[in-house]
């Protein structure tokens, strides 16, 4: 290790920059503590004071808030329809990205150069470019407005990324032991799921992570191809601000919902981070 690199570590591992990042992180989260808290104030008193008035009076607090959110329809459906969207979305572009990065990686076929390139430079085609054409496409096939087709627009738009993300940390295993699980009588389907995926774990960790929190986030690609069945919270939030501009009492606990779940996403995700990182240990 270089000097350099010792004097960075000794820095970032004293308590003065410990205490800084700390601080840094405790300001980053005030916007969501204040939604947090606002979540569970009543209307009248979100009118009336600020959220941080609730540290001198904590009889603001109510659950009321989230009794409402409850018992609107357009809401709660929309955060069914989030979920149906977001995981089968997030499920296919791991798992055709896995096994398009390890053929890309350690198979050969003609073309595969030609092939992974083409993949490369689909990287560079923007979203809103192709909205309006699938559109069409989904209308004649009859996709328009559903959850399935929202689905199939956020895979093909997320496999460019899996592709090359994975093929490229396939290509660093080491080629002696894939030849070593050939040797034991591995086929490719038993060497993909015995040996490349559990050695992939950090990889693909990382990569389900992105795509959950960029479909469950997204809200371009859900105000043009659904309707008013099939639309996610990200859509429906934005229709009650449209319609009920002052009905924060929904809006608050909505949006921390919204909010809340992506994160508890992330932390679990960490731990399988940590698991793969475990798992692809190689001695």
């Amino acid at each position: 290790m270089t000097t350099a690199g010792r004097w960075l570590i000794e820095k970032v591992n004293s308590g003065l920059v410990r205490g800084f990042l700390l601080v840094v992180g405790l300001f980053w989260l005030v916007p969501t503590i204040g939604l947090l808290i606002s979540s569970l104030r009543s209307p009248e008193d979100l009118s009336a004071s600020g959220w941080w008035t609730v540290f001198s009076k904590p009889s603001q607090l109510t659950f009321d808030s989230y009794r409402k959110l409850l018992e609107n329809g357009d809401i709660t459906d929309s955060l069914v329809n989030t979920v149906l969207i977001t995981v089968p979305a997030t499920l296919l572009v791991v798992f055709i990205g896995s096994l398009a990065g390890y053929a890309f990686a350690w198979m050969e076929f003609p073309g595969r150069d030609w092939w992974f390139l083409a993949v490369v430079g689909l990287l560079v085609v923007p979203v809103q470019v192709a909205l309006i054409p699938i559109a069409e496409l989904f209308g004649k096939l009859g996709l328009f407005g559903s959850v399935f087709g929202v689905v199939l627009f956020h895979v093909g738009f997320g496999l460019p990324f899996a592709v090359f993300l994975l093929r490229n940390f396939f290509a660093e295993i080491p080629r002696e032991l894939l030849e070593a699980a050939r040797l034991d009588g591995a086929g490719e389907l038993r060497l993909f799921f015995r040996v490349v995926m559990p050695l992939g774990g950090p990889a693909i960790a990382s990569l389900a992570i992105f795509q959950f929190l960029w479909v469950w986030n997204d809200m371009l690609v859900a105000l043009v191809f659904t309707d008013a069945d099939s639309q996610p919270i990200t859509v429906a939030l934005q229709t009650q601000v449209r319609q009920f501009g002052n009905n924060i009492d929904v809006l608050a606990p909505g949006a921390f919902i919204s909010m809340v779940i992506p994160l508890a996403v992330f932390f679990a995700f960490q731990r399988q981070f940590v698991s793969g990182v475990m798992a692809g240990a190689v001695k």
